[in-house]
C-alpha cells in the first residue's frame, strides 16, 4: 500500500502513511480515515496479516470452532490441517459448497479485514468489477486487501458511524460490526486514538 501511494515502503503507519493511504484509497474524512485505519491495523496485527490463521491444535478447534466437531477425536484428527479445517468449519454456509467441494479453503478468511464465503467473494468481484477475485482469491491477500476492508465498511454502513467522531461509543459501534462483539476495544481505542492525531 506505501508503494501504491508513493511513499517509501518502511512498514511504519505513520503520519505520511495515513495521508497518503488515504488518498490513494479516496478517503477524504479525517474521522473515518481514523476509524478505518484503527481497525484495519488492529484485525491484522499492524498490518501483518492478511490471510486468516486456521493452524487450530485440538484444543484451539474446540474453542473457536467446537460446533463443528462431534467429539475431540474428531477435532484431533484435522487439528494442524488448515486446509481441512477451513474446509469444515465454512462448509455449506455463506455460498460455499460442502466439505468435498473446499469452498470454505478457497473462499477463507483475506484481506485486511478478512473477506471470507464465496457469496461474499462474488459480491466484492462485482463491487470491483473484477471476476478474477473469485477465480484467483489470493489477490484479495494482495493487491486488494484495503479494497476488500473499505468494501466491508461500504456494504455494513460504517461510513455512517465513522463520520460522525472519534469518540469510544463511535469505536465501540464499529467494532460491534466488525467483530459482532468488543474484542480488542482497549487497543482499538487506542489506536484510534493515536491516529487521531494525524492529519489528512
Amino acid at each position: 500500500m506505501q508503494r501504491r501511494a508513493g511513499i517509501v515502503d518502511d512498514g511504519v503507519f505513520g503520519k505520511n502513511t495515513f495521508k497518503h493511504c488515504s488518498k490513494e484509497l479516496g478517503i477524504t474524512d479525517h474521522s473515518s480515515a481514523v476509524h478505518f485505519w484503527a481497525q484495519v491495523s488492529h484485525e491484522t496485527g499492524n498490518f501483518v496479516h492478511l490471510k486468516e490463521n486456521l493452524n487450530y491444535s485440538t484444543d484451539g478447534l474446540l474453542r473457536t470452532f467446537g460446533r463443528y466437531f462431534r467429539s475431540r477425536a474428531e477435532a484431533k484428527k484435522y487439528a494442524r490441517s488448515p486446509k481441512l479445517i477451513a474446509s469444515r468449519v465454512y462448509a455449506d454456509r455463506m455460498g460455499n459448497g460442502d466439505e468435498a467441494s473446499m469452498d470454505g479453503w478457497t473462499y477463507r478468511g483475506r484481506g485486511a479485514l478478512q473477506l471470507t464465503g464465496k457469496n461474499n467473494y462474488k459480491l466484492f468481484a462485482k463491487h470491483m468489477n473484477n471476476d478474477c477475485i473469485v477465480t484467483n482469491p489470493d489477490i484479495v491477500a494482495d493487491e486488494l486487501a484495503f479494497e476488500s476492508a473499505m468494501f466491508f465498511f461500504e456494504t455494513n454502513n460504517l461510513w455512517a458511524i465513522a463520520c460522525k467522531g472519534v469518540g469510544e461509543e463511535d469505536v465501540r459501534a464499529i467494532t460491534r460490526r466488525i467483530n459482532g462483539g468488543f474484542n480488542g476495544i482497549a487497543h482499538r481505542l487506542e489506536l484510534t486514538n493515536k491516529f487521531a492525531k494525524y492529519t489528512l
